[in-house]
């Protein structure tokens, strides 16, 4: 099994120094997996999407914005 060094801010570490009863290492490996299995999920749809950069950059904009202007009215 190949080593990974991850860089975390000190006061996660004092956090996670606390917590002795928690594999840190499975925790990292599940996450790790679990992004590698989203990514690719969504490289798969992208491969089969008929958008164009400019068509899936304008569908974010308004996206965006309307889940902007959704959170605009809470308060």
């Amino acid at each position: 099994m190949a080593t990974l060094s991850v860089s975390v801010p000190d006061d996660l570490r004092r956090k996670m120094s606390e917590m002795e009863d928690v594999n840190w290492s499975a925790v990292a490996r599940r996450a790790f997996d679990e992004k590698i299995k989203q990514v690719e999920f969504l490289k798969g749809i992208a491969a089969k999407s008929k958008l164009t950069p400019k068509d899936a950059q304008e569908l974010s904009r308004k996206i965006n914005e309307g889940m902007a202007g959704k959170f605009r009215g809470i308060k």
